[in-house]
């Protein structure tokens, strides 16, 4: 809930809107990433560029 991560789940409040953004991409584009990809990948796909751009500044503005 607060971005902090846990167990294989990465911290993403430490991360910029740039590299939340290009991960979201990659996920989006099917490319396998890490242990979570699989989880990724399926909602990625779904999104437009408007919408990561979106989440990546949701992020980085709610958890600092």
């Amino acid at each position: 809930p607060s971005a902090q991560g846990m167990a294989s789940f990465p911290r993403l409040s430490d991360k910029t809107e740039e590299i939340l953004a290009e991960r979201l991409q990659t996920y989006r584009e099917g490319e396998k990433v890490g242990p979570n990809s699989a989880l990724m990948i399926p909602h990625a796909r779904k999104l437009t560029d408007e919408d990561i751009e979106n989440i990546a500044a949701y992020i980085t503005t709610t958890f600092p």
